[in-house]
Parts: structure tokens; sequence; C-alpha cells
């Protein structure tokens, strides 16, 4: 049974977008939704990452040019691209899973509790080094747990799928990790670092959930909810609408998340961006439950291409994400170029082809008067997006954009 109103449309760019008719500003959050995301488990995600040596908020940046010429009142843009030197907001995520999972099987170990604290300073090298991690990765999240495991001790073993680019398999190397390239998608690699720890003993670190997996993914997903806290901290006033590109749907839960235990009723609308060749969360608002796409999802935004949603993050958009849309891969190219040459009075921005679904589904839908209204998209709105990476393959930015990243950012000095 399809439970959504659907709008296609054909402007510059060709775009679906999806109502989630389940979805409604007043559901409550839900126990079960608290088992995966808490207040106190944020806490205790924000106590520990900000300890690490490096930790700092990462920008919000004003665009108040792009905000005029797409005719809303303000438009922030959370700047990921200098997380902890990785490039990425996923630093948040895989490596504080990495912590968390080595101070329970440490514990386990030596028999008592361990505290984060001795992890993090290395104080059982002898077990943290017969420790594997492992996980798949379209680049940015394997970079954040081999980044993790160099940091606390442990080996690491990242699994790449065919079309992930060679600039990102030596990155994540330079982290220590082994990296084992397979066959197949993004889904494929998933499965093939679930078989391969089953086989060895290993643990897997993924930001995706699936049946008889879902503990570790809520800690990556609640590092997560710190880059959505920082943004909402900065906001003086509240948005009225959060853009957020998908993938599995991990990030753009974790922000859902903050945004309605801190808001409740009053939470803003919240729009999930997909790839149009990996719109898994198009298809599963459309069916009305968790919809697998399948082929090689052959999509440029390469840490979006994704054909199965987390069950985790279903459980929370199901009810907290208000509408989808997918775009084509042109339009994040645009976007990419339209940051790193702003319009007067905006900051140039480095922006991977990641990073940018989201505030290009806002740029498209503010230029088409029907997803305007079926958004509410006006002149009084206050939009957050979130710039989840930076040049993380500084070769392909350089062929996308036309310039490389200094380059870019020679304007802002």
């Amino acid at each position: 049974m399809t439970n959504n109103s659907t709008l296609s449309a054909g402007s510059e760019f060709d775009f679906t977008l999806l109502e989630n008719t389940y979805a409604e500003k007043n559901l409550p959050w839900t126990q079960i939704q608290n088992n995966i995301l808490s207040d106190a488990g944020f806490d205790r995600a924000k106590s520990t990452i900000s300890s690490w040596l490096g930790y700092e908020a990462t920008p919000l940046v004003p665009l108040a040019g792009m905000a005029r010429q797409i005719g809303i009142a303000e438009l922030h843009y959370k700047d990921e691209g200098s997380r902890f030197g990785l490039g990425s907001f996923k630093a948040l995520g895989g490596a504080y899973a990495v912590a968390k999972l080595l101070q329970q099987e440490v514990s386990t170990r030596v028999g008592k509790d361990v505290t984060m604290d001795e992890i993090v300073s290395g104080a059982y090298p002898e077990i943290t080094s017969d420790i594997t991690v492992c996980s798949a990765t379209d680049g940015n999240h394997g970079r954040s747990v081999a980044w993790g495991a160099q940091t606390f001790g442990c080996r690491c073993v990242i699994f790449i799928h065919a079309t992930v680019s060679e600039g990102r398999k030596i990155s994540i190397e330079s982290y220590g990790a082994e990296v084992r390239r397979c066959e197949g998608n993004f889904d494929d690699s998933v499965r093939e670092a679930q078989r391969t720890a089953t086989r060895e003993g290993w643990f897997v670190v993924s930001d995706t959930s699936y049946p008889g997996y879902m503990e570790i993914p809520k800690d990556v997903m609640q590092g997560y909810e710190l880059m959505g806290a920082e943004a909402l901290d900065l906001m003086g006033t509240p948005p009225t609408h959060i853009f957020l590109q998908t993938g599995v749907g991990g990030m753009a839960a974790a922000v859902a998340a903050q945004a309605k235990r801190r808001w409740g009723n009053q939470r803003p609308t919240i729009v999930l961006v997909d790839p149009d060749r990996s719109a898994c969360w198009l298809e599963s608002f459309r069916h009305g439950q968790p919809t697998a796409i399948d082929g090689d999802l052959d999509t440029l935004m390469a840490g979006l291409a994704c054909g199965e949603v987390s069950e985790l993050a279903w459980e929370i958009l199901k009810d907290h994400g208000d509408a989808v849309m997918s775009i084509p891969d042109t339009a994040a190219v645009e976007m990419m170029r339209r940051l790193a040459t702003p319009v007067a009075g905006d900051a140039a921005i480095v922006a991977g082809e990641s990073a940018v679904a989201g505030l290009a589904g806002l740029v498209i839908a503010a230029a088409d008067a029907q997803a305007s209204a079926t958004l509410g998209l006006g002149s009084e709105s206050r939009v957050l997006v979130f710039g989840t990476e930076g040049d993380t393959d500084p070769a392909l930015y350089k062929q996308l954009v036309g310039m490389d990243a200094a380059t870019v950012l020679e304007g802002v000095k």
C-alpha cells in the first residue's frame, strides 16, 4: 500500500519529491526510538569525543547571498571539512564506536570495568592489539574506523566495493588499515565484511544496521548527534527546515533525533535527499517500509551510494522524516561549483560530492512552486544544511570543480 503523495518535476534538474504521510510533528519520541538515540547516550558520546586531542566544533557558515537568491530568509551550512583532519563528519561516529567496542571488550577480558580514559590513553596495549575491527565503506566511514583503530591501538580491515576510488583506498590505508576490494556494490561489501568477521572472530563497526546487528550502529549514530547538536546550539533561532542527504540514513536520523528531542512538536520540517541512482529512502517512503534498491548504485555521490536503509534509521525517520527528494548527480556537481565560487558576501566553501545533496535539494525545491508549497518553503524560511565532507578525494574534487581546494580557499584568506 502506498501512503505518500508524489510530485515529479522538470526544471533545470529533474527531481522527485515524496511526502511521508506517516510522519507528523506531533508524534511522540517513543521508547523504542529512545533506546536507539537518547540524551544519556548523547551526553556520553559528547563527553568522550570532546575530550579527544584536536576536537573543536566545526563552523556554521551563514550563506546570506544564496538565501536571497533562492528566496528564503536564512541559510546556514555546517561545514564538516575540517573535522579531526579526516575531512568528514564520519570521524564522529566510527572512531567513537571503535572506542566503545574496545572499552567493552577489554573490560570483559580483564574482568573489571575499564574506563574510557584508559582506552584513550592506551592502558591495555597487549589486549587492544589482539583485537581486529572491520567495516565496509564508500570512503569516509572506513577512514574514521581506521583512524579510531590506529588511535586506540587495535587492528583494522576495511572492505570497499568496486567503484570506490583509488584515492579513497590510499587514504584509508594511510591510517594503518588493510583494505580489501570486493566485487559488487556497497551492500555487497557490507555482507562480505560481516561474513569475514564471523569467520575470523573480528568485530564489525558499521554505520548501517541489519537483522542481528544493531548495537554498534547506535554508537556510530550517537557520535553523529554531536554534529547536529553543535549546529543547533549555534543557531540563534531554530530552523524551520533541515535538508539532509541520506545514504543508509544514520546521519539524517541522528540530526532528526536531536531536533525532535530538543523541540518536540515544534521541530523543523525534515527533508531527506537521495541520489536518484540510489534512492532507497524514496522507495522506502513510497512503500511505507524499508525497500531495497538493486543494481550497481552508480552515483557520483559515492558516500550516499547505498541500496538498503538502516533499520535503526528507519525506526526514527518513518515518524520524523517529513519528505524525501531524489536528485541527479549533475545537481550535486553544480552545487559544488556554486559553493566554490559563491555570490558576493558568501564565503567560499570546499564541499565534496557527497556533502551537497541536502543543499542541492533545497535549491531545486525552492525554485519549483509546487515543491515549495508542499514543503512550506518561502520568504520566512530558515534552513539548515550539513556539508558532511570536504575534498575527501582531492583529484576528483579538482576534476569536478575545475580547481583544487587551496585555490578555492585563497579568496577566504
